[in-house]
């Protein structure tokens, strides 16, 4: 698949959902687990019941892997840049830890979680977070401009692992961090679930290998990579049975196969620092 078909199914795939307000997987089998709802999808991936009542309704579509705020550490008075931001869930999380001197950028590509993000902002009065049209791999941030950055399963979704990572570094000041929630490879793929556009958007034929994740974060000038954890996902967990279908219709994987990709995958949670 060509970068531009990639990023054209990612953007009509999450249109969908800020559409509909269902998870990435669905309101029945969700990404993140068994769970049925938004809210008890994040419950699983680390959030908790504060966080979930401090956001605005509607904000937590249940998109994540990861709770990247929690991992954060975030202070009062921080700048904080979101990658992937979609209906503003941790953003308006990191808001409420960097407080009235800190401001919140939210970067996301498409329209359609843009719009429900900023009526989200207003709805709660929320005056330090911003929303910014753009891709996460040519962001529209100043350089040396903000404290930290944060991303939830969205940078496997790119094309362009590397130049998102090039642009992070660019972004952050001296000093700055970065704290990610994603997924990652531990095996390679068959070729014919690397070339299918489900498996795209839903999260695992755009992922890479653990080994090279790390070492794009090295090669773009992070320090101190530290892995603070590692979770085991299985198919199932990462699309849901009506997406897992479509997979299998598009690329003729039977059920077999798919059950054996199981030990493929794993979300990783990520720190690294910019010298």
């Amino acid at each position: 698949m060509e970068d531009k078909q990639i990023k054209k199914k990612v953007r009509e795939g999450y249109a969908k959902i800020a559409k509909q307000e269902t998870s990435c997987c669905g309101s029945i089998d969700v990404c993140c687990g068994t769970a049925t709802t938004p809210e008890k999808i994040s419950k699983t991936i680390g959030y908790t019941d504060e966080q979930l009542q401090s956001v605005p309704e509607g904000a937590n579509l249940g998109l994540g892997c990861g709770n990247p705020t929690a991992l954060a550490s975030l202070r009062p008075g921080e700048i904080v840049l979101d990658l992937g931001s979609g209906a503003g869930f941790d953003c308006f999380l990191a808001a409420n830890k960097v407080g009235p001197t800190g401001r919140v950028i939210g970067v996301d590509m498409t329209p359609e979680m843009l719009s429900k993000a900023r009526k989200n902002a207003k709805k709660a009065g929320y005056t330090n977070v911003e929303f910014r049209r753009g891709e996460i791999e040519k962001l529209p941030v100043d350089n040396a401009s903000v404290d930290v950055v944060i991303s939830n399963c969205v940078i496997n979704l790119s094309p362009d692992k590397k130049k998102v990572f090039k642009e992070t570094f660019r972004v952050l000041k001296s000093g700055g961090r970065i704290a990610v929630s994603d997924i990652v490879l531990l095996k390679e793929l068959p070729e014919k679930i690397k070339n299918s556009v489900e498996a795209y958007v839903g999260c695992i034929s755009g992922a890479i290998h653990k080994d090279r994740y790390l070492q794009l974060l090295k090669d773009a000038g992070f320090t101190d990579i530290i892995v603070t954890e590692e979770s085991s996902y299985q198919i199932d967990v990462v699309i849901d049975k009506p997406r897992t279908q479509a997979l299998m219709e598009e690329t003729g994987v039977t059920e077999g196969e798919m059950k054996n990709l199981g030990g493929s995958f794993v979300s990783i949670k990520v720190m690294a620092k910019k010298p």
